[in-house]
């Protein structure tokens, strides 16, 4: 019986070990789509500075051309085609930024979830540890009776038996 009930802690433990030590980053994108993964790279790429840079250069220059033109531009000020261009990109933009934030929400969970089985292991094994410490801690302190208890009868020369001594 002993025996068994040996076995399966074993096999929860290395289940425990298993579920601990695998990688999130991993466990994500062996499931992430196509879809997914060009969310992130529209998201990564949307939120840098490079895009950014971009994006202002790309007006700066669309503005001024217009402006330059003045009567033979293909958008004069106000710029009407450039904010319904404007407004298209934010249409778009949005909800795949929304999507990613969505895939890293699922990475956090997925994150914590894991490290709370670490964490549970690790209480488990610190518990463990502190049963040993104190079975030790009462075997050190029976050992030290037994010596004061030998070290009494030596001296007063006494035939007692040390199952007589206080903590046995």
């Amino acid at each position: 019986m002993l025996t068994v009930l040996g076995r399966q802690f074993h096999a929860s433990q290395q289940l425990v070990r298993l579920r601990a030590s695998r990688n999130p980053n991993v466990l994500i994108e062996e499931k992430t789509t196509f879809g997914e993964r060009i969310a992130d790279a529209v998201a990564g790429f949307g939120g840098s500075w490079t895009f950014i840079i971009m994006f202002a250069a790309a007006i700066i220059i669309y503005s001024g051309i217009n402006i330059f033109l003045r009567n033979r531009a293909w958008d004069p000020y106000p710029f009407i085609l450039l904010n319904l261009f404007l407004s298209m990109l934010a249409a778009i933009q949005a909800p795949v930024i929304m999507m990613s934030q969505n895939r890293q929400d699922t990475k956090d969970r997925l994150r914590g979830e894991l490290d709370f089985d670490v964490n549970r292991r690790a209480e488990s094994e610190i518990q463990g540890l502190a049963r040993k410490m104190n079975l030790l801690g009462d075997k050190l302190g029976d050992l030290e009776d037994l010596i004061r208890y030998q070290a009494t009868q030596s001296g007063s020369g006494g035939a007692t038996s040390p199952q007589s001594s206080p903590r046995t």
